[in-house]
This record gives C-alpha cells, structure tokens and sequence, in this order.
C-alpha cells in the first residue's frame, strides 16, 4: 500500500491503478486499498469508475466516517451537490469533523444555492483550520458576490495570512477581490509587499506585470515579466503577458516574435492563439484573418422551439423563470468579465427542471451544424480539434444589470464558446447604437496603434452564437433600464 500510495504522490496515479487494481477487485478488499484506489483513479481522469471505488467501500466499511467523506469529495466533484451534501451529513453523523470535511459541506452547499448555509459552512472550516487557503478564498468569494463588500470578503484571507496561510496565494486572492471592488491602490501595495517577502516568486511577478498593464505602466511592465521569463523562459503565460505588454508599448513586431515561440511551445494554447492573432494583426500578418475568419468561425443560430412548448416566446419565458430563480448573486465573480450584474455558479446541465434541460436538447442541432460547416484539417488550431464529437465543458447564465456588460476575453480552457440570448433589452433589438450587441476582435488592454471591434452579432431572444474560444469578444453596455438574461457553454472534443 506505501507503494501505490508513494506513485500517487509522485503524480503517477496511472501506475498506481495498475498495482491496486487486482487488489480492489478482490472480495474484501481493505479501507485503505479502496481509497487509494479511488484517488489514483481520479488522478487518471476516470471520476465515475473512481465514484464507484468510493460506493464499495461504503458497502464494505459504512461506518467509516473517512469513506462517507470520500464518497461526497467524488460526488462533489462530478457536480453532484445533493447526494454530495447527504453524503458529508452521514460523515459528521459518525462523528467526522475534519476541515476538509466541511470544505465538502460548504461547497455542496453553495453548488445547491444555500448560500447562507455555505458561508456559515466555510466559516466551520477555517475555523478547524485557519490557514486553510482554498477555504479562505472561496470564502471570500462567496462573500464578495452576495454583497460587494470588499472588506467583509478580505477578512478570511487576511485572517489565513496571520495563521502562516501562503503569502503569494493570499496576496494574489486579495488583489483580485480589490480588482473586482475598483480599488486598485490597494491592491499594487498587496502585491509588492507580498514580493518583499517571498522576492522572485513568479506569480506575483505576473501579477504586478498585469497590474502595471492594467494602469498603463508598460515599461515596468516590461520589466517585471522580463524578471518572470528569466525564471521560467518556457512558461507559456509569461510570454502571453510579455505579449500584451509589447503591444501596449507599440513594439508590434517583438510582440508578435514572441507569441509566435508561445505558440510554438503550446499550439493549442487558446490564450496563445488568441493573441497571436491581435500580434498578427498589429504587423499585418496574414495569421489574423486566418484565425479570425469571421465568417466561417462566427455563426448565429436560432433554436428550434423544444417539444413541450407551444411556440418559441413559451419556451423562453419558463427558461427565464428557471433561470432568474437561481440567480442568487448580486455581483460578478471577482476573476470573471462580467460588470454589472451575476453569474450562476452552479453547472446548469446539473439542474433538474425542464426547461433547462430542453435547452441543452435544443442545441445538440446547431453544435453539430457548426462542426460540419467549420471542417476538418489538420493545419489550424481550430480546425484540427473537430472529431465529429463533441461534449459541453461548463454551462452558466448572466443576468446583466442595465449598464451592464462583459469586458473583452477569451476562454483559455474551450475549444467552441458561445453566447444563448433568452432576454434582451429593446435597444439591442431596435440595434441603432447596438447597445447589448456581442463583439468581436478588440484586446481588452491598450494596444498601440490601439485595435477596435471587427465584428459584431445583433441578439434576439432564442439566438445562439458559436465562435471559437480562443477569439475576443465582448458586449456593448446598454442603457436602458431593462436587464439581459442569457446562457452560455463551452464545447469541447470528444
């Protein structure tokens, strides 16, 4: 057993499977032999054979408190909310009360929008172990997104801080909730006091590099992701940043020099093609169009009316309630690009009403029209990835308040992205000043001479737009006192 379990601290769980597996299957096969079964198989990206470990050894030992609390870490991860609550309710009931435990607890919880629950859940975690970074930050989080209230969000992690928690983790958890409050001084100070004590750590020479971007200090830019490159010449996100930075200075043919090696070390790296493709623009290279073909890679879709509802506006309207009634928070995730309004935190695949699950019904048909119009071929990141197959990895809706918008990214983790419009404000429909409109090609930072919009898709309720992940798109805010409901996905190769 130290055997398997030493390959799995070692990050070779596939050897681990291999050495247990004979072990597991036999009749009664020990506690241990069965959790660390499961965790190599995780460690191998099989979660359900994993889940199914984890449910044997509830047959065998169900009055093990530690295989309870297993079980619920699985269901967790599969997004399996309830069963995963249940399942920590049985571990606490066998007197288990570990931190890890209720980290379980509190994100079941907070998965099944019991948010009142799950604050009061993260504050038993940290309360058995304060320094317990993750707790602290998820915490802060959930408190950030209910309330907006910088300093109520900050206390977990400060309080990690003063128990010994991770100085850069933490500085870099605090700098993004400061981000998400607007108060940027604070956050430079967090930043360079947490380098002063941990000098060279290379994530927050990333972050003050996107920091000094962010307030159009390039040069120091510059400098501190020269420092970071220094430490790490392969690292693929420092080179994107470097990237950036270049650009903002005007130094387009460096910038694109350097994302192409980015490229070249991770060609299907999103971040890595989407800025190649901004660098390419910047020198005229003909890279820009050939992975910005609008196009051929941008393509609306109206779905067809699901069985069950008379018409279109029937369906969108019982979508528009399920969805409104999930809504439970009032400000954006710190790290999305949201502004003004909410995101759902929970999968919406995972959530057991009919409308919703009639929606991811209604585009099986336009996801598969996409992939047979886009093609196959070997030679364009895209492209390449279309097997034919194809499953959704993460689904969430945004409730946009008016005013309200979506800051210019890519999906660095998709491979198709989409926008699915179920309420639209009028003045995106009247599309005079395409307020609401979702747009395409503009860099979210300064790019000198500086880069707009290229392409733009006018909403309407029951539309769907698929484009590639790696593309930069964003939405024009909208003024009128009306609010903008929509879902979105992404796609990736099955």
């Amino acid at each position: 057993m130290s055997l398997a379990e030493g390959l799995i601290a070692q990050g070779r769980p596939a050897e681990a499977v291999n050495l247990l597996a004979p072990l597991a299957a036999g009749l009664t096969p020990s506690h241990a032999t069965l959790v660390a079964h499961a965790s190599a198989l995780k460690g191998v990206g099989r979660p359900e054979a994993a889940l199914a470990t984890n449910r044997r050894a509830i047959a065998l030992y169900p009055n093990s408190g530690v295989a309870w609390h297993n079980l619920a870490a699985t269901l967790g991860d599969m997004l399996q909310a309830a069963e995963a609550k249940a399942a920590v309710e049985k571990a606490f009931a066998l007197k288990l009360d570990a931190p890890e435990t209720w980290l379980v607890y509190a994100r079941a919880l907070h998965y099944l929008n019991d948010l009142d629950g799950a604050d009061k859940a993260y504050a038993q975690v940290l309360k058995r172990r304060p320094a317990y970074f993750e707790a602290a930050e998820e915490h802060g989080r959930l408190r950030w997104m209910r309330t907006g209230d910088v300093e109520a969000a900050l206390r977990p992690l400060d309080a990690a801080a003063r128990a010994g928690g991770p100085t850069a983790l933490i500085a870099l958890a605090k700098a993004r909730l400061l981000q998400a409050g607007d108060r940027a001084d604070r956050r430079r100070v967090v930043l360079e006091d947490a380098l002063r004590r941990t000098p060279g750590d290379l994530l927050l020479l990333i972050g003050l590099a996107q920091l000094a971007l962010d307030e159009g200090r390039e040069d120091e830019g510059v400098v501190l992701a020269r420092q970071a490159e220094a430490r790490a010449p392969s690292d693929v996100s420092v080179k994107v940043l470097l990237t950036s930075l270049l650009l903002a200075q005007g130094r387009a043919r460096e910038a694109f020099d350097t994302i192409v090696q980015a490229v070249r070390l991770e060609p299907a790296n999103q971040a890595a093609c989407g800025w190649l493709a901004t660098a390419a623009r910047a020198v005229g290279d003909p890279a820009a169009r050939w992975l910005y073909d609008y196009d051929r890679f941008v393509r609306p879709y109206d779905i067809e009316t699901p069985e069950g509802w008379p018409d279109l506006d029937a369906y969108l309207a019982d979508l528009a309630t399920s969805l409104r009634r999930i809504h439970g928070f009032s400000f954006h995730p710190p790290e999305q690009t949201l502004r003004g309004g909410g995101q759902t935190m929970v999968d919406l695949r995972t959530l057991d009403d009919p409308a919703v699950q009639a929606f991811f019904k209604a585009i099986d048909a336009p996801i598969r029209a996409y992939m047979a119009a886009v093609g196959t071929g070997r030679e364009h990141p895209l492209t390449q990835k279309n097997t034919g197959r194809y499953r959704i990895a993460g689904s969430w809706s945004v409730l946009l308040r008016p005013n309200g918008f979506h800051v210019d990214h890519f999906h660095p983790k998709g491979w198709l992205s989409s926008a699915f419009y179920v309420e639209v404000p009028q003045a995106a429909l009247d599309g005079g000043a395409r307020e609401g409109w979702i747009r395409f090609g503009q860099p979210p930072s300064k790019i000198t001479p500086r880069q707009g919009p290229e392409h733009y898709v006018k909403p309407k309720p029951g539309r769907l737009v698929l484009f590639p992940s790696y593309m930069w798109h964003g939405t024009e805010p909208f003024t009128t006192e009306e609010s903008r409901l929509t879902m979105a996905f992404d796609v990736a190769p099955a």
